[in-house]
């Protein structure tokens, strides 16, 4: 197991070099010294560890991300427990609500004795449909307590998600959006039952499979919740093919990555002409909106489909898909039979996880998703000290200043190209650890022993604050990941990149090791977010934030070639059982790396101008260190459904190729480990692929 060390404060300044390093930063114990490390380094470095350490039986993957994820939700638990015991926090405090969130998810005695009782509201509504109009009415009124999108996916009951962001053509307001999910690369849909529209219509034994599954999953649950067997297994394949129906109006992951196709902005006029059996002046009233508020319709087609449903499929029809929509949506919140069933599917058949996990942790990680400011205020005081924002300000600088090197130096950029390149660089915003500013909680309302009504509640607050934002001007100070997270993201219309606290300790920042396994780590993580604002996505947008062309027509047209090299690599990689990544679906993430670690290579060996070349260390040279940290991140494996169900649904590469095919394009790795043409590491130099 990785070490799960404190959290350790950040770089001291743009080098680690202010004290003596007293370790490489590397694991040699954790490396399989059989593999050679031209023929699979992701297996040299990672093999020893991770034939120890078989994948835990609540977990779809072990490895580097996940066992710091759960080391910090120890720390995490640490907190909530204390808010739990704590007598003095005044009813109504961040810390009141923070134990009593926490205190009703780990109270399944009064969980299990309310049964779906919780959910009698709602199918009481479903039950009085009586018309289009009271359907309409319906949907209006579920979009108020939509789960929010943040750090996990939002949903919905209803077959379209209302919810806000920034105008990609105008990225200083705030304006409404309706869309199938949020396209940040996240497993599942806001609509859906099944996880991505490709599940309804691919014809393979495994998706075939799948469905009969999903049937069978949807009477089971129908029935917990009372409806008769016979009844149940009709209702299934009505339910079933409703979403089919729907699902073929829907673009693919892959073609959602142009940010051009899914924007689409209308007014009142427009929305009428999409979907005229739909009522939208009513849907924009409910929502608090003024008719004249403009919405993004990232999905035309689906608005086309769901107006063809309202007036084709019959009132029954309807009823039985929000019926067992409600009731999926509520089941992990409710008596253990539901939870049990809803896991078995969504975990075991999906993702071939076999247990749940501890309750404390699926409680904790409520708490992080419905308050997540306020537990993440607790825990960045913690466990995060301030002064560690300007420590790592100054490593994303340097790699800033490397990027802005090769952009100056390029060969293949027209200057015009070039000059407007180096100033959205130059506007990127960093922020570090935890937002600037943590939102205000005092109107949601949490009790200690209703747990599906403090969920419900948190999503209503966390919708009614997502909506309110519409019409007001963008401040950049949302986060769209929670301070305790192992991860990074970069937002192109905000113009930032985030780094929460939680990635910032080791395996991928260690204060005791020298710059290259710390450069090779967090400092490939930083340039892979930088990355983000020039992937095939990101380089639609300017130095605003705003979805407009700055390239060149030839500037372009050499970009596209360059990034036609990964989709192509990506394509071809066998990651085993007949299977592929579509390598349009990865690109962004696959440049993220492979321009990530060529930036953070360049940072790096800036820090050494001047200086006497670094000892070797444990055996291995600096530069040797730096690629074994890197791949030392993607050390992760997955159960074989975890791994399909990636490839089927997210936008990124399985973590193995995450390493081995960046590392495949660099002739700086090839060097360190004297790797020659043909060895399996090596990509032919006529496919080699390079960005900048």
């Amino acid at each position: 197991m990785l070490r799960r060390a404190p959290l350790l404060l950040v770089l001291a300044a743009c080098t680690l070099t202010s004290q003596q390093a007293s370790r490489s930063g590397i694991h040699p114990e954790d490396m399989d010294p059989t593999c050679k490390p031209c023929t699979d380094f992701w297996r040299y470095v990672n093999g020893g560890w991770l034939d120890k350490n078989p994948i835990p039986s609540h977990l779809a993957s072990w490895g580097t991300f996940p066992v710091l994820s759960e080391a910090n939700q120890e720390r995490t638990r640490t907190i909530l427990d204390a808010a739990v015991s704590d007598t003095s926090a005044k009813p109504g405090s961040n810390k009141r609500k923070m134990g009593d969130l926490y205190a009703s998810c780990m109270n399944t005695a009064a969980i299990d004795q309310r049964g779906i009782s919780p959910l009698q509201p709602d199918f009481d509504r479903i039950a009085a449909i009586s018309s289009t109009k009271d359907l309409t009415a319906a949907l209006a009124v579920f979009q108020k307590s939509a789960r929010p999108f943040g750090a996990v996916n939002g949903v919905v009951v209803g077959p379209f998600r209302l919810t806000s962001g920034q105008d990609p053509k105008d990225p200083s307001r705030i304006i409404a959006r309706i869309v199938e999910r949020d396209g940040a690369g996240r497993t599942g849909s806001a609509i859906f039952s099944l996880p991505d529209r490709d599940y309804y219509l691919k014809t393979d034994p495994k998706s075939l499979e799948t469905r009969a599954a999903f049937t069978d999953h949807v009477a089971r649950l129908l029935q917990l919740a009372g409806t008769p067997a016979i009844d149940a297994q009709t209702q299934a394949k009505t339910i079933l093919d409703f979403e089919t129906a729907l699902a073929a109006s829907v673009m693919s992951i892959a073609e959602k990555r142009d940010p051009e196709k899914i924007y689409h902005l209308m007014d009142l006029a427009g929305l009428r002409a999409l979907a005229p059996a739909f009522d939208w002046a009513q849907f924009l009233r409910e929502q608090g909106l003024p008719e004249s508020t403009p919405v993004n319709v990232t999905e035309p087609e689906l608005l086309k489909k769901v107006n063809e449903q309202l007036t084709a499929a019959p009132l029954a029809t309807w009823k039985t898909w929000l019926h067992w929509r409600a009731l999926q949506i509520a089941a992990p919140y409710l008596a253990k039979p539901v939870s049990d069933e809803d896991f078995h599917f969504q975990r075991t058949v999906l993702a071939g996880v076999t247990q749940p996990p501890p309750r404390w942790q699926t409680c904790a990680s409520i708490v992080d998703r419905d308050l997540s400011d306020v537990l993440g205020q607790a825990w960045v005081e913690k466990y995060f000290p301030p002064e560690a924002k300007r420590r790592m300000i100054q490593l994303v600088e340097n790699l800033r200043a490397a990027l802005r090197d090769n952009l100056e130096h390029s060969d293949w950029m027209q200057p015009a190209t070039r000059q407007s390149a180096i100033r959205k660089l130059d506007a990127l915003q960093i922020q570090i650890g935890y937002p600037d500013r943590w939102r205000d909680y005092s109107a949601l309302p949490i009790g200690p022993n209703t747990y599906y009504e403090n969920v419900r509640a948190a999503w209503a607050h966390g919708q009614r604050y997502e909506i309110a934002r519409i019409g007001k001007p963008v401040d950049h100070l949302d986060w769209g990941m929670t301070p305790p997270t192992v991860n990074a993201y970069s937002s192109t219309a905000d113009m930032k990149v985030v780094f929460p606290a939680g990635i910032l300790q080791p395996p991928f920042f260690d204060m005791q090791a020298d710059d290259a396994a710390n450069y090779g780590a967090i400092g490939a993580v930083i340039g892979h977010e930088i990355g983000h604002q020039f992937d095939d996505g990101g380089s639609k947008f300017d130095a605003t934030g705003a979805l407009k062309n700055w390239w060149t027509p030839e500037d372009r047209q050499q970009f596209e070639t360059r990034t036609a090299c990964v989709v192509d690599e990506f394509n071809t990689l066998d990651v085993g059982g007949g299977l592929h990544h579509n390598g349009k679906q990865v690109l962004g993430e696959a440049l993220g790396d492979l321009g990530g670690l060529a930036i953070a290579w360049k940072a790096y060996q800036r820090t050494l101008a001047g200086k006497p070349a670094p000892p070797a260390m444990d055996g291995f040279t600096a530069d040797q260190r730096f690629f074994i940290s890197f791949a030392r991140v993607w050390g992760t494996q997955q159960r074989a459904e975890a791994e399909r169900l990636q490839l089927n649904t997210n936008n990124h590469p399985i973590a193995r190729y995450r390493a081995i095919a960046t590392l495949q394009n660099m002739p700086e790795f090839h060097r360190a480990f004297q790797c020659k043409p043909g060895d399996p590491m090596v990509r032919p130099l006529a496919k080699q692929c390079k960005l900048w």
